[in-house]
């Protein structure tokens, strides 16, 4: 017997969502007074990290934004799933960005989740320590 396969999501349906949501992150944030300085900021080599959004605060503080969708909030939504391994990667990342810099400014965690249309800011939703 078979069965019918499950239709393949095309390739770029996926990045598509997710550049959408950062976009919209990225016009919220910038609403809110914040400059982006880096979109995507990698680690050299594999077992690196990403970061979503690099922004400067008004007060110089430096926040590295992790965005999340989904598309409800199921299963605890988009800031639930910023796992504990995910976060050390996200760390890992900053560390590698603020090794550029000539003086270490505050800097902060925060997780931007787009889910069913809304948009919803997590400052300092987790730490380096």
């Amino acid at each position: 017997m078979e069965f019918p396969r499950k239709k393949a999501e095309a390739s770029g349906t996926t990045k598509q969502s997710g550049d959408d949501a950062e976009d919209r992150a990225l016009a919220h944030l910038q609403g809110h007074g914040l400059k982006l300085l880096a979109r995507n900021y990698r680690t050299p080599g594999r077992g690196g990290g990403e970061i979503d959004l690099v922004m400067r605060e008004p007060d110089g503080t430096l926040v590295f934004v992790e965005v999340r969708k989904r598309a409800s909030r199921a299963f605890g939504g988009a800031a639930a799933s910023v796992s504990h391994f995910k976060q050390r990667r996200i760390i890992f990342a900053a560390r590698h960005y603020l090794m550029r810099l000539p003086q270490q400014p505050p800097c902060r965690f925060d997780v931007v989740s787009v889910e069913a249309g809304k948009i919803e800011w997590l400052k300092a939703a987790f730490d380096a320590s």
